[in-house]
């Protein structure tokens, strides 16, 4: 057997808590920390006879866990950016007085490209949309219209 602090090969180990962890040690390592007893074995087995899989006595019977992945695009309702998306940055921005150059320092992002927003000639990627909803405190992004029937 090998002890899990030293690596040495060993005949026999024994269970020892070292700060917080219960690790095999070899009987010099086991000196750094406090033996622990076996943990109990698992008596019980099912009912076909087979022995009960390991951590089954932990579990409640009858109760299964299972874990589905969600996805949470699904739950939010679809959002596009509104058709007036660059003039709503241009006058939020003007309301608060910035120049394009300040707003483009407080975005973390050059003029031209604050220039070229608020002409609608560059899409900002989704994480800018959001920083610039936060910063300017404006919406941009807007339920899609249903289709016309």
């Amino acid at each position: 057997m090998l002890c899990e602090m030293c690596g040495n090969d060993v005949e026999t180990t024994s269970r020892v808590k070292v700060e917080g962890s219960v690790l095999r040690l070899c009987p010099d390592c086991a000196r750094f920390g406090e033996a622990v007893e076996a943990p109990p074995a698992p008596a019980r087995a099912s009912s076909t006879g087979a022995p009960a899989p390991i951590g089954a006595a932990s579990r409640p019977l009858g109760r299964s866990r299972s874990f589905e992945e969600r996805d949470l695009f699904k739950e939010l309702p679809e959002m596009e950016l509104a058709e007036d998306w660059g003039k709503r940055i241009r006058q939020a921005r003007e309301k608060l007085l910035w120049s394009p150059e300040e707003f483009g320092k407080r975005l973390n992002e050059k003029k031209s490209i604050i220039l070229k927003l608020e002409s609608g000639s560059f899409r900002p990627p989704d994480a800018t949309i959001r920083k610039i909803e936060q910063l300017l405190k404006v919406r941009l992004r807007a339920e899609p219209a249903g289709p016309a029937t």
